[in-house]
């Protein structure tokens, strides 16, 4: 179901115009309007949910298909030395847009992008315990 304030269900939907560079009866992918290198692409499904936790798993297993049809095309026509596929969810982790989307990343040797962590560190009993309260 569309949600009437969103502006990435405007966007999915074709109410509002986009550089789409695909689109089917689920998504429309679109260039990113601030694209974090040449051919940043976003895969917007045309159904609203905020995040990942309110995607159905169907149209979770669907964003995959397109995500690895669009990595392929855009890494053949720009070749790019690589990809990344970012998505946010919650104000904390980056996300701007309460619509789930799927960040489409070409990457190209120096291109001064960082999507990266520094590495912490953890005994085997500190895993042990987070495994614990994940898995009990």
């Amino acid at each position: 179901m569309k949600k009437e304030d969103c502006i990435f269900c405007k966007i999915a939907n074709g109410e509002i115009p986009s550089k789409t560079l695909y689109e089917d009866e689920d998504f429309r992918v679109i260039l990113d309007l601030g694209p974090a290198t040449k051919g940043h692409a976003l895969i917007l499904p045309k159904e609203h949910a905020a995040n990942i936790y309110e995607i159905t798993d169907s149209q979770a297993a669907k964003v995959m298909v397109v995500a690895k049809k669009m990595a392929a095309l855009i890494t053949e026509k720009l070749q790019c030395d690589g990809f990344n596929l970012v998505q946010n969810n919650g104000e904390t982790a980056g996300q701007t847009v309460n619509h789930f989307h799927l960040h489409l990343i070409p990457r190209y040797q120096n291109d001064g992008q960082k999507i990266l962590w520094k590495p912490g560190e953890a005994s085997q009993e500190e895993l042990e315990e987070v495994k614990r309260q994940i898995t009990e």
